[in-house]
């Protein structure tokens, strides 16, 4: 294709997407027909069922009746009787993570050893939370404060067709 035509080309689209909101069809056509794989149809994220989270809890609860805790009201128990709920809580919940999710560091180092990030690889706002006195570009250097975590492995067992609302089904005992 000759540059005058890439040209106007690149106007067409650019005032197409100003002004229509969209990329014009003889564009469009253009693309396909030299093998560029672009698609017209806006790419949207899936919106992401509740399904999976109810069914982590669901398991959580199954295995540590780690929401019957949560939803407790532990101001008339002493703190020994919490600790020893908080045991079997904790038991439970942690066989259920090591069953279904491994779980890694994202920093190797111990809390409160210094720590520079952002040296070899851009700094992921996702894994690393900055505090304090951040200014200025990468790297950055400080103290590690939770050295935070990451799922590697996450297996689920298999959900129903119909997804999943239940965390915790009521349970009647019959006379």
């Amino acid at each position: 294709m000759i540059v005058s035509t890439r040209i106007s080309l690149a106007f067409e689209a650019f005032f197409g997407i100003l002004f229509g909101g969209r990329v014009p069809d003889r564009v469009l056509d253009v693309a396909r027909s030299e093998g560029t794989a672009y698609d017209k149809r806006p790419t949207t994220p899936a919106p992401d069922p509740p399904d999976r989270a109810v069914q982590m809890l669901a398991l959580l609860q199954r295995e540590g009746r780690l929401v019957d805790f949560l939803f407790e009201d532990l101001s008339a128990y002493s703190d020994a009787q919490i600790g020893a709920a908080v045991r079997d809580v904790h038991a439970g919940c942690h066989k259920a993570l090591e069953r279904y999710v491994t779980l890694e560091a994202i920093i190797t180092a111990r809390e409160g050893e210094t720590v520079t990030v952002g040296q070899d690889q851009p700094v992921d706002a996702a894994a690393f939370h900055l505090v304090g006195n951040v200014a200025g570009r990468p790297p950055f250097r400080g103290t590690l404060l939770h050295a935070g975590w990451r799922a590697s492995r996450v297996e689920l067992p298999p959900l129903a067709a119909t997804g999943r609302s239940i965390v915790a089904p009521a349970e009647i005992e019959v006379a």
